[in-house]
């Protein structure tokens, strides 16, 4: 029997389509959503006036983002032709993969990682290589003994997605260092803002030091400005160079790059967010930390997320159902081996207390705000 229309190819058909954090029940009742990180306190009103007062879409925007790439040189003291800037930070990870990898080729990455880590492996016709984990945290010696002479990149989030996890700066640089200088490095550092002051895995010093190394970053995330999809990468000129070749000419929306630049200018909007965040994570953790004896856990995280376990008679499936039948959208990932967690964005206090609430009343414990 003759095919009767084109196929796509074989790696390709291998592929999940990307499925986004829900909005809406199964009826179609909108929900409050935390399933996706995006920022509750907003965008910094400074880059949606910006955003508003943009040129309009009849024009091109600049296929270089050049006043982007000299503001965000500028905030992180990187030379601007060292910068590329991309549709969301995912169109930059999956070009990474797309120019230095393909078939025959192996890509590696952490188990319990960001699912388009694999996407982008199989995208290319590379083969995808997922690594065991240690307690939900990327493990640099498995990954370092995962590397064959067939690896031509790796990939780690830092803080990771969907776990929260975050290995230190030696870490970091123990992984480089362990790396033939021919395997790029990928720092995906889409909640590097939500680190504290002073916290840093030492990333965009690697990239601006080493040949191998490309660092991601995104203004989705605390920065307020998911649906613009604005990212950015930092490394090497030829590294830069070669992203520049296959990414789309005109990338970067006239708005977004707009509405990007006032963010990176309004940093007291930054540091609001990154307090909110912190304080209503450690108090949404500590709650559920309360119902231990009930298998109830939290993955200690430095995002703007949480990873709750459910290891005991409550299952995240009733979890789920009943955290949606209050009005919440969370996300439950039981495709990345995790069915039995719930990540959970952090919103508001208001938000995180009745989420809380939910999951202790599931237990039979009294629902007494702590």
């Amino acid at each position: 029997m003759t095919d009767t229309h084109p196929q796509m190819k074989p790696y390709v058909a291998q592929i999940h389509a990307y499925v986004p954090g829900k909005a809406k029940a199964a009826d179609g009742k909108p929900l409050i959503k935390l399933s996706a990180n995006e920022n509750p306190l907003g965008t910094s009103a400074a880059a949606m006036e910006a955003r508003a007062a943009a040129p309009g879409p009849n024009a091109y925007p600049d296929p270089d983002s050049r006043a982007l790439r000299e503001a965000i040189g500028e905030l992180h003291g990187i030379d601007p032709a060292r910068i590329v800037c991309g549709t969301g930070s995912d169109e930059l990870l999956n070009l990474a993969a797309q120019a230095y990898a393909g078939p025959g080729d192996e890509v590696v990455f952490s188990r319990f990682s960001f699912v388009v880590y694999d996407i982008a492996a199989k995208r290319c016709g590379a083969t995808p290589v997922e690594v065991e984990d240690t307690e939900y945290t990327a493990n640099v010696d498995k990954l370092l003994a995962a590397v064959t002479g067939n690896t031509r990149v790796v990939f780690i989030a830092n803080p990771n997605n969907p776990t929260g996890t975050y290995l230190p700066r030696a870490e970091i640089e123990r992984l480089h260092a362990g790396l033939p200088a021919d395997v790029l490095l990928v720092i995906d550092q889409a909640y590097a803002e939500y680190l504290e002051v002073g916290e840093d895995d030492g990333g965009l010093a690697l990239a601006e030091a080493h040949d191998n190394v490309l660092v991601t970053r995104t203004f989705s995330k605390i920065y307020g400005l998911a649906g613009e999809r604005v990212g950015w990468g930092t490394g090497a000129p030829h590294i830069i160079d070669a992203l520049n070749r296959i990414r789309g000419p005109f990338n970067v929306t006239l708005s977004g790059q707009s509405a990007a630049v006032a963010a990176l200018a309004d940093q007291d909007f930054v540091v609001r967010s990154r307090e909110h965040n912190a304080a209503e994570r450690a108090h949404f953790a500590d709650r559920i930390s309360q119902l231990g004896n009930h298998g109830l856990s939290v993955v200690p995280s430095e995002g703007n997320f949480v990873l709750v376990l459910f290891e005991g008679a409550v299952t995240a499936e009733t979890a789920l159902a009943a955290i949606g039948d209050a009005g919440f959208a969370v996300r439950h990932l039981p495709g990345q081996g995790l069915g039995h967690a719930l990540r959970i964005t952090i919103g508001t206090r208001e938000h995180m207390d009745a989420i809380a609430d939910v999951i202790t009343g599931l237990t039979g414990e009294a629902n007494a705000v702590s």
